[in-house]
């Protein structure tokens, strides 16, 4: 090629970027914000309504290419297709791992992105579920049990839910000072949602206490808002103070925006608009037209569902002004540029991540990982691990085979996949990781006969019972009508009748019985207390779910996961169901004996706590393996103010997993920062570092301190 064509060339290519960029918003090197602005005066009204819809349309006019709002990444991506499946984020809170969340929704972005790239080779990328808009976290606190959706959120304590929502947040958007943010991610459902389904759509979250409200319920946004920079916030279908959430001016104005100073977009969750005036719902609005200019006038930019069209309505019938669609309009906008939606894909480097990272081995590993470390040992008479008081056995008696496997779980490889699911290329079900280690195990297919099912075993020794209850039980406002189970809540807590009965029949005919539980929520176990040995709970495991718990039962993984959710006994020591006030609630405010608290969790070690200290912001101890084995205690550590009679027994502040070789001990330091001791105060009606007395409690250790 000669001098003079590569010159002809080179001014073809600058000819062809200045008419590609024809107006300042197709300018990169402009901030995300000159862009939407740009953008925005450009657009007719009709177009502006089109842009405030989860289904984004194209403005071909301008080159504003389709969006959709609406993907989920709940424990991967969801309903898009094979993908990794991690365990549900019940499972991912037990871990008390925060560094792993992290690295599991980095994972989980990295898939994202090479789904959204396919998608927009496919030209498929405005499709419900191909964006790069993901709906999660949920960080609503888990106060009951009986809530379906509980599985979908990281527990009950308000520090653990922010530290998870936080890495889930940081993995999924990836690091601030990139050139394009990887993804958006969502703090959902904003404010006071936890059930119940079957009223959520008209329930009202009225009377609330100021401290229950700040110190619980907005405690996690608040965290995600100001520290993790979350790019979306939901807000939830219920009222708040008579006010629908998604027209909440104290909610989304006076507190999100005003007070935390969240410069994001506020999404509405799906139909919660027309929650606002439909029979169903709140009966706040007299139409459609009405209710979708209240929710924007209250700072709901985005719309799941199709509402908004009616915006064109409001502002001729005078309801709404075109000032106030632009600036809902500006803010989502912003949030595309920031992406990278309207540049040329080479520039963008999370365009260039290979397709083989989906599903790939390292995410896999990340899967089991994360499955072995949700496992909670709940109880152990001894018979656990298996290869020392029961496999051993078994085999010394020279019968392998007098291992059994049944129970409805046991080959139940949907169940593990939760709700909000991705699907896996291959899943590991309970009886196929147990018989990866044990091939001589015996299974017995499910049916629901109590006869039949201890006949079947009746040459087993020892029993692994897979029970629990499923994804297809519990989850959000499912058409469910079985015993005990109200449209995808519960109504009682215990096991299913059979199940119970099974295990006494067991019990009775003298086998040694070891119970895996999987739930997204606690189960009342009291009569399981005496006709079992062990009590492993799994959760819904993820694809690598029945590997992990093999790996447990037979002691080549050692325990370590905790509770992220008192396990109650029965209902009776729950307040109503629909009391949001706090007393009672979750282990921060109830005053009875539960059948196994927050942060249980047995291990296959002993570790001792010597005498703790504090000074200089640093809790510090000696941590002590005390046996042959070696293993990871989940430290947590605990604050009490003096003297706050209204406020929580104990509220979790700092968390720190410590690995102990066996017959080992190691020098402990947690600081503990001035954000710790951050409490209610009641004069000034906010929360605020608090001067005072305070207890620490670590472990067998109770410490008095003196906050300054």
């Amino acid at each position: 090629m000669t001098k003079k064509t590569s010159i002809l060339g080179l001014l073809l290519l600058v000819v062809c970027a200045a008419q590609a960029q024809r107006y300042p918003y197709q300018n990169p090197n402009l901030s995300p914000k000159e862009r939407a602005q740009d953008l925005c005066q450009r657009l007719t009204l009709e177009e502006k309504v089109g842009l405030m819809m989860n289904h984004s349309r194209a403005v071909e006019r301008l080159d504003v290419p389709v969006f959709q709002w609406w993907s989920e990444a709940l424990h991967g991506v969801g309903r898009n297709g094979n993908a990794t499946v991690f365990p549900i984020t019940m499972g991912l809170a037990a871990t008390f791992d925060t560094v792993l969340v992290e690295r599991i929704f980095t994972a989980v972005s990295d898939e994202a992105r090479v789904k959204f790239n396919q998608a927009q080779r496919l030209g498929t990328k405005g499709e419900m579920y191909h964006g790069l808009s993901f709906w999660t976290p949920n960080i609503n606190i888990f106060r009951d049990p009986r809530w379906g959706r509980g599985q979908e959120t990281y527990g009950e304590d308000p520090y653990l839910t922010a530290v998870m929502g936080k890495s889930v947040v940081r993995g999924l958007q990836g690091p601030q000072d990139a050139p394009y943010q990887k993804l958006l991610a969502c703090a959902k459902h904003y404010a006071v949602h936890s059930g119940p389904e079957w009223s959520r759509h008209r329930f009202d979250a009225e009377n609330i206490k100021l401290r229950d409200l700040h110190e619980t319920y907005l405690y996690a946004f608040r965290a995600l808002v100001k520290e993790a920079k979350v790019s979306e916030v939901m807000c939830a279908y219920n009222r708040f103070e008579g006010e629908p959430c998604c027209g909440s001016n104290r909610l989304l104005q006076q507190i999100l925006r005003d007070e935390w100073g969240f410069d994001g977009l506020v999404t509405s969750d799906c139909g919660a608009v027309d929650d606002f005036w439909m029979d169903h719902g709140h009966h706040y609005s007299k139409g459609k037209t009405e209710a979708t200019s209240q929710a924007v006038i209250a700072g709901t930019d985005v719309e799941c569902g199709g509402s908004y069209g009616s915006l064109r309505d409001g502002v001729r019938e005078g309801r709404i002004k075109e000032e106030t669609i632009n600036k809902s309009l500006c803010r989502l906008l912003e949030a595309r540029f920031r992406l990278g939606d309207f540049d040329d894909p080479q520039l963008n480097p999370w365009n260039r991540i290979p397709d083989d990272r989906l599903c790939c081995q390292e995410h896999s590993d990340l899967a089991l990982e994360a499955a072995r470390k949700s496992i909670v040992l709940l109880r152990n008479n001894g018979i656990l691990p298996l290869d020392n008081a029961g496999y051993a056995a078994i085999k010394n008696g020279g019968s392998q085979s007098s291992l059994f496997v049944m129970g409805p779980n046991a080959a139940d490889q949907e169940m593990q996949w939760g709700n909000y699911n991705g699907f896996p290329l291959h899943t590991i079900t309970l009886e196929e990781g147990i018989r990866s280690i044990c091939p001589s195990a015996r299974f017995i297919p499910w049916q629901k006969d109590v006869r039949q099912q201890v006949e079947a075993a009746k040459e087993a020794q020892t029993v692994i019972f897979c029970g629990g209850i499923s994804p297809r039980l519990e989850g959000e406002e499912m058409p469910v009508d079985e015993p005990g189970f109200k449209g995808g809540d519960r109504t009682m807590i215990e096991l299913p009748q059979t199940q119970r009965d099974i295990l006494a029949a067991l019990h009775e005919a003298g086998k040694r019985v070891v119970l895996v539980l999987c739930s997204g929520s606690a189960i009342g176990l009291v009569p399981e207390q005496q006709t079992t040995d062990a009590i492993l709970q799994a959760w819904y495991g993820g694809q690598a779910g029945g590997q992990a718990v093999a790996e447990v039962l037979f002691g080549r993984v050692n325990p370590s996961g905790r509770l992220p959710v008192t396990f109650y006994r029965n209902v009776d020591q729950l307040p109503d169901y629909e009391n949001y006030d706090m007393e009672g609630h979750t282990y921060r405010f109830f005053r009875g004996e539960p059948l196994y608290p927050f942060g249980y969790g047995l291990s296959y070690s002993r570790f001792v706590y010597g005498k703790a200290s504090y000074a200089d912001g640093r809790l510090s101890f000696r941590l002590a393996n005390k046996s042959k084995r070696d293993g990871t205690e989940t430290v947590l550590v605990y604050l009490t103010r003096e003297g706050d009679t209204d406020g929580p027994v104990r509220t979790l502040r700092a968390i720190r997993r410590v690995d102990v070789p066996a017959g080992t001990a190691t020098d402990v330091s947690i600081q503990l920062p001035d954000s710790a001791f951050e409490w209610w105060d009641a004069k000034s009606n906010a929360m605020r570092i608090l001067p005072g007395r305070y207890i620490i409690q670590v472990g067998n250790q109770r410490l008095r301190i003196t906050k300054e």
